[in-house]
């Protein structure tokens, strides 16, 4: 196979087979340096598998790590249906903590709780940085030096965002309250996913269990923000 012949066919197969996001740095490495093509050669050919993917039940994105194939939102009631276990439940006071992370970053454990009015259990802080949704960026200077809380590159992942900026914004978040009080999400360390050969089927399957509840908890994410806002 000549590399420069068939790019996109290497593309497309590094990102079927990563099982993760690929930025443009990974997808240079995989070709000699002789071969090796320019960054916006390669962007230009995930553009034009994004939109060769256009309509099909999987699709190519570009998220804050780089490029990723994954299922269509659309097509998550029935591709769900391949794990039987109920995937984990996290509570409001999480998701608050989170969206005042988000929006309002960085922020100390102390300003959060007075948002919120509620102290904020150690167990949510633990939570969210097992997760690594979260990550200690810095120190208040004021006495104690409290850890400054900001959100992470796998937090943007995990949510299909490309950078904070497409975090809703308030005014977009005025219809959603009647979005559920608690929120269902994908547990990583499924087994589904440990087992995971780079196959296409099992690949298509694993990227389901981000793709199923990204819309949903985005969304949610927001209702928490704009709550906060309303009673701030």
């Amino acid at each position: 196979m000549n590399p420069s012949d068939n790019l996109k066919q290497i593309v497309e197969a590094a990102l079927l087979a990563a099982g993760r996001a690929l930025n443009l740095d990974a997808l240079q490495a995989l070709f000699d340096e002789m071969e090796r093509p320019e960054k916006k050669v390669l962007r230009q050919v995930l553009n034009e598998l994004a939109e060769e993917y256009r309509g099909r039940g999987i699709e190519v994105v570009e998220v804050a790590s780089g490029w990723r194939i994954q299922v269509r939102k659309e097509c998550s009631p029935w591709v769900s249906r391949l794990w039987e276990e109920k995937p984990g439940r996290y509570s409001r006071a999480l998701m608050e903590t989170l969206a005042l992370i988000a929006y309002r970053q960085p922020i100390t454990r102390g300003e959060i709780e007075e948002i919120r009015g509620v102290s904020v259990s150690s167990n949510i802080i633990r939570t969210l940085l097992e997760r690594e949704w979260v990550r200690v960026v810095g120190h208040r200077d004021v006495p104690g030096r409290p850890a400054l809380y900001g959100t992470t590159r796998e937090f943007l992942d995990y949510f299909g965002l490309k950078s904070l900026d497409d975090l809703p914004t308030l005014a977009e978040l005025k219809d959603l309250d009647s979005l559920d009080r608690e929120l269902e999400l994908p547990d990583p360390d499924d087994e589904a996913v440990k087992a995971l050969d780079g196959s296409g089927e099992a690949l298509a399957a694993a990227a389901q269990e981000e793709a199923d509840n990204q819309a949903e908890v985005a969304a949610s994410l927001g209702q928490a923000a704009q709550e906060i806002h309303e009673e701030a």
